[in-house]
């Protein structure tokens, strides 16, 4: 199981030194991956800076931790421009992008960019298929219903042809989300409680099946505070879901009220105290 790390935005705000340290910390402590959260415009949320920006800050500071945006939420923005951003920062960091994607539940959001919020589902199926053929091919032609490139591409291609792109999970999706990640994503983010993991995880193992796909080479990860009100458990949760065959992690120090300066000490001592992964 890979272990990787949220990058603590909200918590560092704009110490920009802080969260430079942050990202090489987690790398001088082996980690595999660093994910950043998304957000464009929301009331009372906190200072989050957009993840693409920040993770080409990273790419630029760092040598060998995956790079994770999760999720983008993907129909709220142009997606040949997406392609072309996500591609650059496959290309500054050496092909080091997993790309995470969502739909989002947030209307005032997609209200503010310009984009339609009730078709954010089937738009974002649509958009996968793009950015599979805009990250593997030089020109590309297709004809969506939202989307339409006529022999152009992005050059230069990602390192990553393609890029790997994996989907958020929660408990309560519709069936039309499970059956997206089986049959287009290549992970999926275990938004979930080890309880209701099972079901959904079979309903996606069906999916992918009914696509002619191999379940088991779909991607798992779930979060684990180190912090907070269920730090007492950390360990046994991380072995927990090992046990249940997760291919990826991510340890979290936020929202456990912890001060700037104490996050990186925090990491060091959960990745010196993990169970066997």
């Amino acid at each position: 199981m890979r272990i990787g790390v949220s990058l603590p935005v909200r918590e560092l705000q704009n110490d920009i030194g802080a969260l430079k340290a942050f990202a090489q910390a987690a790398e001088e402590l082996g980690l595999n991956h660093l994910r950043v959260p998304d957000q464009v415009i929301r009331p009372g949320e906190g200072e989050l800076h957009e993840p693409l920006t920040m993770l080409a800050l990273i790419a630029g500071i760092t040598d060998k931790i995956e790079l994770v945006p999760s999720c983008i939420m993907l129909p709220q923005r142009q997606t040949v421009l997406v392609a072309k951003q996500v591609a650059t920062l496959d290309v500054l960091s050496g092909g080091r992008v997993r790309f995470g994607i969502g739909i989002g539940k947030n209307e005032v959001e997609y209200a503010s960019l310009g984009a339609d919020f009730h078709t954010r589902g089937a738009r974002c199926e649509e958009q996968i298929e793009l950015l599979r053929q805009l990250w593997t091919q030089e020109s590309v032609d297709f004809q969506g219903k939202w989307d339409q490139v006529s022999g152009a591409g992005i050059l230069p291609l990602p390192v990553q042809r393609p890029i790997p792109m994996w989907i958020g999970a929660a408990a309560n999706m519709i069936p039309r989300i499970r059956r997206r990640i089986g049959r287009q994503a290549d992970g999926w983010f275990v938004l979930a409680s080890p309880e209701d993991f099972p079901a959904i995880r079979d309903d996606i193992y069906r999916e992918a099946e009914a696509a002619g796909r191999d379940p088991a080479a779909l991607g798992m990860e779930a979060g684990v505070a180190v912090v907070g009100p269920r730090e007492h458990e950390w360990k046994s949760r991380v072995a927990g879901w090992r046990d249940m065959g997760l291919t990826h992690l991510c340890l979290r120090t936020l929202q456990g009220g912890l001060e700037p300066h104490e996050h990186i000490p925090r990491l060091q001592q959960a990745v010196a105290e993990l169970p066997g992964v």
